[in-house]
């Protein structure tokens, strides 16, 4: 026994070692700096809504936009809607625009909109989407994947994964005063 207690320091420093290293390399290869280019394209690119009609997110210039990259297959994309429906709600008024693209089929997305009664724009985008979040800093084309750009259409910050609503609403607040 007293051999095996020897070989826990050297493990245990092995294993931080390892840990940072591999959150170093996260990091980096998860969450590059977005392309100003890739930023303009989004904000003109057309997209179709659920009615089919062609919308811009540069229509909504002047509010805070969130943008959220999502399709209805992803779990944790599902997981989060309802709490971009309660920021939505909450501060609509105060000037928030919150923007879901959906990399899915209309007819998926229509359903699923329904269902989780989705109260904010919802946009189709095909698969240049995907190629599209990799120039904003999503190397991986990781869903989901959200964006918040200020009243001047400034990218604050980028988020991959599952966002909080204490997250997002830490995000967005200090914008809409």
């Amino acid at each position: 026994m007293a051999k095996s207690l020897r070989f826990w320091p050297a493990a245990l420093t092995a294993a931080i070692i390892a840990a940072a290293a591999g959150y170093a390399v996260h990091k980096a290869f998860l969450s590059g700096t977005a392309d100003n280019a890739a930023l303009a394209q989004l904000t003109s690119s057309t997209l179709r809504d659920l009615s089919g009609d062609p919308r811009r997110l540069s229509e909504w210039n002047g509010k805070v936009l969130v943008v959220n990259f999502w399709a209805t297959w992803c779990e944790p994309c599902r997981q989060e809607v309802p709490a971009l429906v309660r920021i939505q709600s909450r501060f609509e008024a105060n000037g928030l625009v919150i923007a879901g693209i959906a990399i899915d089929s209309v007819d998926k997305v229509r359903e699923f909109s329904k269902q989780y009664g989705i109260n904010y724009a919802v946009l189709v985008g095909g698969l240049d989407a995907i190629e599209l979040i990799r120039g904003l800093g999503n190397r991986t084309g990781g869903l989901p994947f959200t964006l918040v750009l200020d009243r001047q259409g400034k990218l604050v910050t980028t988020h991959l994964g599952r966002i909080s609503e204490a997250e997002l609403e830490q995000a967005v607040k200090p914008l809409l005063k």
